[in-house]
């Protein structure tokens, strides 16, 4: 632990303020929703055009943080703040990686670093369970790797530590250096080089040579030889006392568990770290049998009894349970539920028991947990510190567990599952989970956070930004995404119909709602969940209109103005007689007024999209004159956002953007896809020449084949264009065509190239190298079409890496 004064020293920042330079810190905070609120903590105000940490210095204040790093040009008044110690800097990242970097040199046992394109957290998980046997070990949580998360793993370092293992990822030039002074590994494993990031780099030659940097002085690195690019550089840049390790497949007799080309490259990687550190190949064989896929995510799944799942079951550290606490606090569409924690025995802590369990049971309070389970004999043993939470049960196996565990014991409860390997918490997730077909649809919550950002920094200040959450939120799942989007503050969220508003309003989101269809018979129905109607024609204006002033019922409402899209809305030539109409109706306060593009997508359409912002341009004009209070003004749709920055008004609207699909060729936004839809084999044959698959005898083969049948069809969203041939699915990696027609709810597919496919073996359908916007042009649609389409029966799957 240190005190603040050391800690303002080392940062050689400007003192402000200091009323208690010897305040203790141990635990650093980079966002002001954590569940760290201790007077220990150390707030870094990181700016942001959107989120400047230092709005939240006074609401940290509050629940009692004292110690802030905030950046020299910020506009703070310290004095404000009489009990706090402030430490002013010229910026605050640097700072963070400043101090972490400064913890890293107290201490000199090994650590390894990794980096790559891809495999790095896999890698880092794997190499964690291989070695913890003999090494008391401190690695990044998750998937910790970029220029906050680095600081933030290694600050987690201690001196009954043994070996660090740490992942690095960058995005852009000159990232690597700052990470490298943060890490100053003494081991490397460079796992490949991909198109991840390619957008950011020059070249790929460019990115390997920035990766590189991270092992500039490292004494040895890890690489495969296969990889040439990789291999040529690490050779041709290695200092003379440097030593790079570069495996080969053929290096390696013994047996891998794994299939996949992916799961061997990573594992191998491994097993050239072992063998550095003088493992035999006998032992190395004997531990790899032992691995298992990790999942490299918290994933929410759906429960028996009306619960919900957060399935962390693969291990447990203090660190990583505060960031599985933080992804169950964000489910507000958990709100009803009460908050349930099965945790077991903390394998690697640094700490006395005793103070390991005191900090979780802190964690539990300030995450308002209802329900407590411990398993394993430190938690049976300590048992008594948990007496002030709620409900509380021990047992010393997780057998034990399963034995007294009845379905009814869980009801209308979000329950987090967070147990180290040794203990299968996966079979207490099985036990738990409702169970359904095996077709799902994976999203990823991060890529989507990603894009919500990408957005953003397009934005002026102060300009606000509606999200669309119509039609199941484009696929994948409006109450989830509704509530992630409320957590990260944006202003508006935007439904089709009243009925997907009411359903967001009964799941805890509190964020204003416009309804685009609405229609008289829901009038009451909005005003009771505070609804806004969008309104769009004097008759529709007719008819609220008379509601609201029999009832007296007041209501916020969006009006429609019609610049080109010949869809809704009113003429701009209306616009004065729907002022008038306005002025008798008190109970009517125009909230925004807007219009759609018709062709932001497409530059061959932009003298058709100028001349709306023109039209546009003139409403806004006559309306903020006329109406007694100015309304937000809004024009511009995901593809509007991207290409015409000029046009952003009061507001943006972001759509089919935000799940991951550039609605723009043009777009320069590095979007990230965020659904993966799978499915499982249900059954495999083998067919002889002259046989035919499915109904109406479409697919013949003309040589022997191997069929395997998909659990998914056309009632699932699978469309039934993508019969015989047009489409196709990707099984380990590799294209299976569809064979025959589509079904009601299967799919069959020809495997005959791919080898041995077992029943029971995953499929991808779109996603994860077979992009949404490929299926779409295969069947000449869009993606909005094809992701619209997943039918609500598909389990979603939420997760978070």
């Amino acid at each position: 632990m240190y005190t603040f004064q050391e800690l303002a020293h080392v940062l050689a920042g400007a003192a402000v303020q200091m009323p208690q330079p010897l305040w203790p810190v141990d635990t650093l905070l980079t966002d002001s929703r954590s569940l760290s609120y201790s007077p220990r903590a150390l707030f870094f105000a990181l700016p942001g055009t959107h989120h400047d940490g230092h709005a939240f210095v006074e609401e940290l204040y509050a629940k009692g943080v004292r110690c802030f790093v905030i950046q020299a040009e910020a506009a703070l008044r310290p004095e404000a703040y009489p009990e706090a110690n402030f430490c002013q800097v010229p910026r605050v990242v640097e700072a963070l990686q400043q101090l972490a970097a400064f913890h890293r040199r107290g201490f000199d046992y090994p650590v390894v670093g990794i980096t790559g394109s891809n495999g790095k957290t896999i890698v880092k998980e794997w190499l964690t369970q291989l070695l913890s046997p003999e090494y008391r070990i401190v690695s990044s949580p998750k998937s910790y790797n970029s220029q906050i998360g680095v600081p933030l793993a290694v600050w987690h370092m201690a001196a009954d530590h043994q070996l660090g293992i740490f992942e690095a990822g960058i995005s852009q030039p000159r990232e690597m250096e700052r990470l490298a002074q943060v890490l100053h590994p003494t081991l490397g494993i460079f796992t490949n080089i991909g198109s991840a990031h390619d957008e950011g780099f020059a070249s790929r030659q460019e990115k390997i040579a920035e990766k590189w940097k991270l092992f500039a002085d490292c004494p040895v690195v890890i690489c495969a030889r296969q990889h040439e690019a990789v291999y040529a550089y690490l050779m041709a840049h290695r200092s003379p006392d440097q030593h790079i390790v570069a495996w080969h497949p053929d290096d390696f007799s013994f047996p891998f568990p794994f299939a996949d080309e992916a799961s061997l490259e990573n594992a191998r990687h491994c097993a050239a770290m072992l063998r550095w550190l003088r493992y035999d190949d006998e032992a190395i064989a004997q531990r790899l049998q032992h691995l298992l896929h990790v999942p490299m995510r918290l994933e929410f799944k759906e429960g028996i009894n009306r619960c919900s799942l957060i399935d962390d079951s693969y291990n447990n550290d203090l660190v990583g349970l505060r960031i599985a606490l933080e992804f169950m606090r964000q489910q507000k569409n958990a709100v009803n539920l009460s908050r349930t924690v099965i945790l077991s025995d903390i394998l690697q802590t640094h700490s006395p028991e005793e103070e390991s369990y005191g900090a979780v049971v802190d964690l539990l309070h300030q995450a308002k947990i209802a329900r407590f389970i411990g398993i394993g004999t430190a938690l049976l043993h300590h048992q008594q510190l948990f007496a002030s939470i709620p409900q509380t049960h021990f047992f010393a196996t997780t057998e034990q567990f399963l034995d007294a565990y009845k379905n009814s014991d869980f009801q209308d409860a979000i329950i987090l599952v967070k147990g180290a390997r040794a203990f299968r918490f996966e079979r207490i997730v099985q036990r738990l989970q409702l169970q359904a077909h095996g077709t799902r649809l994976e999203i990823n919550l991060d890529a989507l956070v990603h894009n919500l950002n990408m957005y953003r920094h397009q934005l002026r200040p102060g300009v606000k930004m509606m999200v669309m959450v119509k039609a199941l939120a484009y696929g994948s799942g409006s109450a989830e995404i509704a509530s992630l989007l409320q957590y990260h503050g944006v202003d508006y969220l935007g439904v089709a119909y009243a009925d997907e508003g009411v359903a967001l309003r009964e799941q805890g989101i509190r964020l204003p709602i416009m309804v685009m269809n609405p229609s008289a018979s829901t009038f009451e129905k909005m005003a009771l969940f505070q609804l806004e109607p969008e309104v769009y024609s004097f008759g529709q204006l007719k008819e609220l209109s008379a509601y609201a002033q029999a009832t007296q019922q007041p209501f916020r409402i969006h009006l429609k103005i019609d610049t080109g899209m010949r869809r809704l809305g009113f003429e701009p030539t209306e616009v004065p007689a729907l002022l008038q109409q306005l002025a008798q109706v008190p109970q009517l306060t125009v909230a925004s007024v807007f219009s759609h593009l018709a062709g932001a997508d497409e530059s061959q359409h932009d003298t058709f999209t100028q001349n709306q912002m023109s039209y546009f341009a003139d409403v806004v004009s006559l309306m903020e004159k006329a109406l007694p209070k100015r309304p937000l003004f809004h024009l511009l749709n995901s593809a509007g956002i991207a290409r015409f920055p000029e046009a952003q008004w009061d507001m943006v609207r972001l759509g089919i953007g935000l799940y991951g699909t550039a609605p723009s060729t043009e777009a320069s936004l590095i979007l990230q896809p965020i659904g993966v839809l799978k499915t499982t084999v249900s059954q495999v044959k083998t067919i002889q020449p002259g046989e035919t698959v499915g109904y109406g005898r479409r697919g013949k083969a003309d040589q022997k084949k191997r069929i395997a049948t998909l659990a998914i069809g056309y009632a699932d969203g699978y469309s039934r264009a993508f019969s015989n041939g047009v489409g196709w699915v990707l099984i380990r990696g590799q294209k299976a065509p569809v064979i025959g027609n589509v079904c009601m709810d299967m799919t069959m597919v020809d495997v005959t190239s791919i080898g041995e496919v077992q029943e029971g073996e995953e499929a991808i359908v779109f996603g994860e190298g077979l992009a949404v916007e490929t299926l779409a042009h295969q069947i000449h649609t869009i993606p909005y079409e094809l992701l619209t389409r997943v039918s609500e029966r598909v389990k979603r799957v939420f997760y978070s890496a």
